[in-house]
């Protein structure tokens, strides 16, 4: 344990600040953005300089700090770094694939109150298709021995072009066993997703996925279970489809804004300490915390050129430039654009919605920005 003095507890400018453990993993699973595999990834964090990095996440003042992996249960020390932060008053919250969660593993869980989350991405079949034969029984076990224990956090799943219609799965399992919330991701083709790019769903796919994800939040739950659609443009269907709510919505429950276009309430920390600042973008490296404190690190962010430039709309470019929605989702997600067109400012490709200016005057641009023919023949398919 550190010989660490916590000033008085102040909420910081961010919510959360994640730290990705360890890029070591049990699974393969097709479309890992870290390409993990069983081994950790070079100089990560000591013991010594995790428990450094958790003091840090206190004096920022961050009000959780997040645990992801690879599979963080896979680091020997983490319920020293997890203990220590609960000791701060740091509220804990980890992501897991669930094959750790049993015996000594799930007591400590429970014991330091950890709110842990499991990824699972729709029924046995199309599960163990994406993450390998044996992890649904394996989550699923983990669920419901985390549900006894009343500290399911939240069930995550990443909408690929195999399992995009199978939200409901996934919904029906966290509330059946209590989980706070659903976590529904959109894909970014970076790590081990590069190697399969079939899996990104198509405009079409994403279109018909976030409506049915909206149709089942019209459902009746209990007060306390809620929905995260990590995914800017989910915000247009929204608009779309309630435009008299949509005001309240969005400002008091739409946890899907792009990190650049509203920046603040999020913050990455790789397994070697680099910050980046968002989960998918080790190319926007921070800094790192062995040589500057995430408080230093923040004030270098705000003092930035480039990231002002990424909150703009008026920078973005292609379709998403001229967009009437680019206000209300930012152009989409920017990491995907940027690993698909190779401009941090491009168009995000995943969305399918046409421009009323491009109908108006017969303009048609392609997905890509570049002609002028193409989404006129994609929306009539």
């Amino acid at each position: 344990m550190s010989s660490y003095s916590p000033p008085d507890k102040q909420n910081g400018p961010l919510m959360i600040t994640s730290w990705r453990a360890t890029g070591a993993c049990n699974l393969n699973c097709l479309y890992c953005n870290v390409n993990a595999d069983m081994n950790p990834s070079p100089d990560e964090l000591n013991t010594e300089e995790a428990i450094n990095l958790v003091d840090q996440v206190y004096e920022f003042g961050s009000q959780w700090f997040g645990l992801k992996g690879g599979e963080p249960l896979l680091r020997k020390d983490i319920f020293e770094i997890i203990s220590h932060a609960r000791s701060l008053g740091l509220r804990v919250c980890l992501l897991t694939n669930g094959y750790f969660v049993d015996g000594e593993i799930y007591d400590n869980l429970v014991k330091n109150d950890v709110y842990t989350s499991i990824s699972i991405d729709g029924p046995e079949e199309i599960n163990d298709a994406i993450r390998g034969k044996g992890s649904y029984k394996a989550a699923l076990s983990a669920i419901k021995k985390l549900s006894k224990g009343g500290i399911l956090n939240g069930l995550s799943m990443a909408a690929t072009s195999i399992n995009y219609k199978e939200a409901e799965h996934v919904v029906n399992l966290a509330e059946k066993y209590g989980a706070r919330f659903v976590w529904f991701n959109h894909l970014v083709p970076s790590g081990r997703a590069h190697e399969h790019v079939y899996l990104e769903p198509t405009p079409e796919q994403y279109e018909w996925f976030l409506n049915n994800v909206y149709d089942l939040t019209k459902r009746e739950y209990k007060p306390e279970f809620g929905f995260h659609i990590h995914c800017p443009f989910y915000a247009r269907i929204v608009k779309q489809r309630d435009p008299e709510n949509f005001p309240e919505w969005y400002k008091n429950e739409f946890t899907g804004k792009c990190i650049y276009f509203l920046f603040g309430g999020y913050l990455s920390v790789l397994e070697n300490g680099d910050v980046i600042p968002c989960f998918y973008s080790e190319g926007l490296k921070i800094g790192n915390i062995r040589e500057k404190t995430l408080k230093e690190l923040w004030e270098e962010v705000k003092k930035s050129e480039f990231y002002p430039q990424l909150q703009d709309p008026n920078n973005l470019k292609g379709k998403c430039g001229y967009c009437e929605y680019r206000d209300t989702c930012g152009g989409g997600c920017r990491n995907r654009a940027h690993a698909q067109t190779g401009d941090w400012f491009g168009s995000d490709l995943g969305c399918v919605h046409i421009p009323e200016s491009s109908q108006k005057n017969s303009l048609h641009t392609c997905m890509d920005g570049t002609s002028i023919a193409c989404v006129k023949k994609t929306k009539q398919k």
